[in-house]
């Protein structure tokens, strides 16, 4: 029997069971405001897009969960449930070096996701997962997209930033130093100091705007 372990507003995620093995099954909600065949169209065309994301970020290298099964008319993804804690929940309670080293495997992550075009559209930490084999998967590929943009770069290591800075921002700076690292070392320094560069500027452009509107 499927347990409703997380709803979300694009989608509610279930924990349930596949041939003796956990499984998580990614439902997208129905919006009862949209004319219901657009809906279905919209709905079935993210399913098979998160999948697809999903399967290019593993074949660039990175950590993801394996996907079993994609029912595109009940837009459902049915895939591996990764066992082990949140980075949220992993990060406070590890050691400082501890930190370092799992923040660095992160960013040469997000640089080899970079370096083969696509943009995860939400990198929090409650979007890792530290497996059982101590592994960094990185999940819900809802937002994402292909591009080779530098200013989608930007806002992809922004995300980051702001993350940070809002769930760990007592060790938020070594943090993002180390994830800097490596990315730099996934990606090259030229490509790096460009991507920072456009994060930083779109750092300023939000300050600017929200100064604008006090």
């Amino acid at each position: 029997m499927a347990r409703l372990i997380r709803k979300g507003a694009e989608a509610n995620l279930y924990l349930d069971r596949l041939y003796g093995q956990d499984i998580v099954v990614k439902e997208r909600i129905r919006k009862s405001y949209r004319v219901s065949q657009l809906d279905q169209k919209i709905r079935s065309y993210r399913t098979v897009h998160e999948a697809q994301m999903i399967h290019e970020a593993k074949k660039a290298g990175v950590s993801t969960p394996v996907i079993y099964l994609v029912d595109e008319p009940g837009c459902k993804i049915l895939m591996e449930y990764l066992h082990g804690p949140r980075l949220k929940e992993e990060l406070a309670r590890a050691s400082a070096n501890r930190r370092r080293s799992i923040c660095r495997f992160v960013g040469n992550s997000i640089g080899r996701l970079h370096r083969n075009r696509i943009i995860h559209g939400d990198l929090t930490t409650s979007n890792m997962i530290l497996t059982d084999e101590g592994q960094v998967s990185f999940i819900d590929f809802g937002l994402s997209f292909q591009s080779n943009q530098i200013e989608d770069k930007g806002v992809d290591i922004h995300l980051v930033r702001r993350a940070l800075d809002s769930t760990h921002y007592a060790y938020a700076e070594p943090c993002f130093r180390s994830i800097l690292a490596g990315y730099e070392e996934a990606v090259g320094s030229r490509d790096a100091r460009q991507t920072l560069s456009r994060a930083k500027e779109i750092e300023r452009r939000g300050r600017y705007f929200a100064e604008r509107q006090v």
